[in-house]
């Protein structure tokens, strides 16, 4: 990938988007192209298709997705399934019809069985039966991990996947219908604090155990695997993708005794046990990605705090 490389970042307005976004930019790439979704609707395949052949980018990173957290999951399944296939397929082979040059698709953590081995390793995948509350989603990834690994396979394109864990940082999701549990503890406790709430409720048992990473070292993750290696480097160890995370997990109720400490509650945390706790855990193994020489470095602590400055600044309803 060359400084000079014609980019083309889908979904450069979401969490990710951004992070990669600015990534890119202080990496030295400014020849980055984006579109918004009230340009382009990524879900229509004509839509697509002249877009890509009228751009023609050289390199193309797909972070454009459907996302949220289990109520979202749960509720909006088949916006979750088809949106998702509809995004990464129309992407992908557009890219490959024009022959771009190498190609990084985004995924979940989901993907993996409910009931795999832990921490995850890659060769995991589809070996046991998926999460059911977020088991569309997680068939649209897979599907697209898959797309990637087969255009490669078949036509020899250097399209891959990495798997990034739980994400969260600056433009987060911080609608308690459809966040994730880290930016939903962050709104929370902090209306809890402002409105002098005695109580903060928090879904399921608190005892789970899930793994975050902060988006920009994500971002940062990215873009290194990207300079430096190509499909072939994946798919010839028999893997479909690389997973990025941090290694380190913690239960529920301890990541909401530390947001509750940053933010400064100092009411009681309740547990609804009526709801979901999703799957008992879910730590990736990041043995290949430590092996390129990669490691997160922001601490989950500095990284909370810093989400929650941005919330303060920045979130409006």
């Amino acid at each position: 990938m060359n400084y000079d490389s014609k980019i083309y970042l889908a979904g450069h307005d979401g969490m990710v988007g951004s992070a990669i976004m600015q990534e890119l930019h202080s990496k030295g790439y400014k020849n980055i192209i984006t579109r918004a979704l009230s340009e382009l609707d990524l879900r229509r395949q004509e839509d697509v298709e002249k877009f890509i052949n009228h751009e023609k980018p050289n390199v193309v990173i797909i972070a454009a997705a459907k996302v949220g957290g289990i109520v979202a999951n749960n509720t909006y399944r088949a916006e979750f399934l088809y949106d998702n296939l509809m995004i990464e397929a129309n992407i992908i082979n557009s890219a490959h019809q024009i022959g771009v040059e190498k190609l990084l698709f985004l995924g979940s953590s989901c993907i993996y069985p409910k009931d795999a081995p832990q921490p995850l390793k890659e060769e995991y995948l589809l070996t046991n039966t998926l999460e059911p509350t977020n088991e569309p989603y997680a068939i649209a990834k897979i599907t697209g991990i898959k797309l990637c690994e087969n255009y490669y396979r078949q036509y020899g394109d250097n399209f891959f996947s990495v798997m990034p864990t739980n994400l969260y940082g600056p433009n987060d999701n911080f609608n308690l219908q459809t966040s994730h549990v880290l930016p939903a503890l962050i709104r929370k406790f902090h209306e809890a604090k402002t409105q002098n709430s005695p109580t903060v409720t928090v879904w399921g048992t608190g005892k789970v155990y899930r793994e975050f990473l902060y988006v920009e070292d994500m971002a940062n993750a990215c873009i290194e695997l990207l300079i430096s290696i190509n499909a072939e480097d994946i798919y010839s160890k028999s893997i479909s993708h690389i997973n990025i995370g941090t290694g380190k997990d913690l239960l529920i109720s301890e990541l909401a005794n530390l947001v509750a400490e940053i933010v400064q509650y100092k009411g009681q945390i309740m547990y609804d046990k009526s709801k979901p706790d999703g799957v008992y855990k879910k730590l990736l193994d990041v043995t290949r990605l430590n092996g390129l020489g990669w490691r997160e470095k922001t601490s989950l602590q500095d990284g909370i705090k810093k989400s929650y400055e941005w919330f303060i600044k920045n979130y409006q309803e």
